[in-house]
């Protein structure tokens, strides 16, 4: 447990300086969030419609508006309160953020005559505060069908492209800014920097949060949250829920039971190395269950094709386990997942489109037999788990592994789930990992795998034909999992993995390679 810290320390970790963001409905929401949390100032979002009243009382030092899938100007607007702009907080819009200012404000928002999608560049005027120390033309990340035609009179136009007439706009006197274009992606190649330029100089933070004071604070709520009652944690030794099982146990002790459901569709050897690390012969002081439960997985899995469906299936067997399990050691009161935000948001979040379900997300079933489930990671990007990880003193070997979708191997095998489908993706997976740690080439990437095709064709293996499946290796550098690009990895290397699979896995006679970025794909294959 973390200790060493006096009440009135714990007060001031709970009432530091931030930055709140208000959410339009925008896909990037959480991802703006993180990066103020990366120039050290916290940061919360709420949603658009907070009064003036509840944003004073908050006190905020900065207030950033995010973008948002409708048109200022149309039916379905969501618009926040414009006594927002009198509270002398600086603000920046962004996208539909700087278009919702502008049109609230007095200036005109119109459908663009050439929408701007992808990397663009764009010229700034330097001498404005947001873009200090920014090359004079910076490519920025632009996503837009509407854009400001006309500034409201008061602001000065900061940066333009050849189709966009307001690419940014300001107005010092309010603390008033706006940007067209995303600076939180990492395609905007010099968005940092901006940012911190509002965080840092415009909002006059001093950036002294660090992720200390969320471990801190989280383990706080937890402890006052479940009191006295028992918790059961899904544990599938991946990163995050392995984080979560820590952060609970230093929270609630032996209060917490692990469950360690092996579903037959983990990668090979995975569920022997978990119960090794959080079984009774681990590190971590755990209640710890393994439940073997491969069969009754293929059964309900057998014959169902489509992914959501696969998806769905597996996050419900994977509650009624825990049910069960509950029973056995009595009254259970809160479910604990290691769900983060990638994961809530390509399953839907208020406005935002659902990409995939996930087991712990989307996937639950509508009835779950606990008071309520805890998800202390679900506002955290995948680099910020690994950060908390590390705060709450698990090995790096532990905190830095391969990830692995809760799901497993279900959504890493196209089409029907067999048991022998299942080997053909272990013993590729295996082969494909081992040869990329003994190559060297996995320092940073984010994520790679090898997930089985629904393609079978044919081949010619000691001059007789076969009819065998595809396997497809993925690999992609990216790391907060919002956006990626398919990793370069050499060809020397993915020859040596193609030999060793068409030869040493039965029933695969073809390798491909994903060179799918993200977006348009997603990096697992369903």
């Amino acid at each position: 447990m973390l200790t060493g810290h006096t009440e009135g320390e714990r007060r001031k970790h709970m009432n530091r300086e931030k930055v709140i963001v208000l959410d339009f409905g925008g896909q990037y929401n959480q991802l703006i969030a993180r990066r103020v949390r990366e120039c050290n100032v916290y940061c919360e979002v709420y949603p658009y419609d907070l009064s003036p009243d509840q944003i004073k009382e908050m006190d905020p030092k900065g207030i950033i508006f995010t973008g948002g899938p409708n048109s200022v100007y149309g039916e379905g607007a969501v618009l926040c309160d414009p006594g927002i702009f009198e509270l002398g907080i600086p603000i920046l819009g962004i996208c539909y953020g700087a278009q919702a200012m502008a049109h609230l404000l007095g200036g005109k928002v119109t459908t663009a005559p050439v929408s701007e999608y992808g990397k663009t560049e764009v010229e700034v005027d330097r001498s404005a505060s947001l873009f200090a120390g920014v090359s004079k033309k910076t490519v920025c990340w632009m996503s837009h069908t509407d854009y400001i035609e006309k500034a409201p009179a008061q602001f000065q136009v900061t940066a333009h492209t050849p189709v966009c007439p307001v690419a940014g706009m300001e107005w010092p006197e309010k603390k008033l800014y706006a940007v067209q274009f995303h600076p939180e992606v990492m395609h905007t190649a010099e968005g940092m920097m901006m940012l911190r330029n509002f965080v840092i100089d415009l909002c006059g933070c001093s950036g002294d949060w660090k992720m200390d004071a969320f471990v801190e604070t989280t383990i706080q709520a937890i402890r006052a949250k479940v009191g006295k009652g028992k918790v059961l944690c899904a544990l599938s030794g991946g990163v995050d829920s392995s984080v979560a099982a820590v952060m609970l146990a230093k929270a609630v002790g032996k209060q917490l039971t692990c469950v360690f459901v092996d579903h037959g569709l983990l990668r090979k050897n995975e569920g022997d190395e978990v119960e090794a690390v959080f079984g009774p012969d681990g590190p971590y002081d755990l209640n710890f269950i393994r439940v073997n439960a491969q069969e009754r997985f293929y059964e309900k899995l057998a014959g169902v094709t489509e992914p959501e469906r696969k998806r769905k299936i597996i996050g419900e067997e994977f509650i009624r386990v825990f049910e069960e399990e509950a029973k056995k050691i009595g009254a259970v009161d809160f479910l604990v997942q290691g769900t983060i935000y990638p994961d809530v948001i390509e399953s839907g979040l208020g406005k935002s489109a659902v990409i995939k379900s996930h087991h712990n997300v989307g996937g639950l079933p509508d009835y779950v037999d606990f008071k309520e489930i805890i998800e202390p990671l679900r506002m955290l990007f995948k680099d910020e788990v690994r950060k908390a990880g590390l705060e709450l003193g698990i090995p790096e070997y532990l905190v830095f592994r391969q990830p692995f979708p809760g799901p497993g191997l279900g959504i890493r095998i196209i089409g029907e789930v067999t048991a022998e489908k299942v080997r053909m993706v272990q013993e590729a997976d295996y082969i494909y990992r081992e040869e990329i740690a003994k190559a060297g080439v996995d320092k940073g990437l984010g994520q790679y795998f090898a997930a089985l095709t629904n393609m079978r064709s044919v081949g010619v293996m000691g001059d007789e034909r076969t009819y065998d499946y595809a396997v497809a290796l993925r690999a992609v550098e990216t790391s907060d999992f919002m956006t990626a690009e398919a990793a370069q990895i050499p060809w020397e290397v993915l020859g040596k993995v193609t030999n060793r699979i068409v030869n040493e896995v039965k029933g695969v006679n073809r390798v491909l390679y994903d060179c799918t970025g993200k977006p348009p794909a997603t990096v697992e294959l369903e």
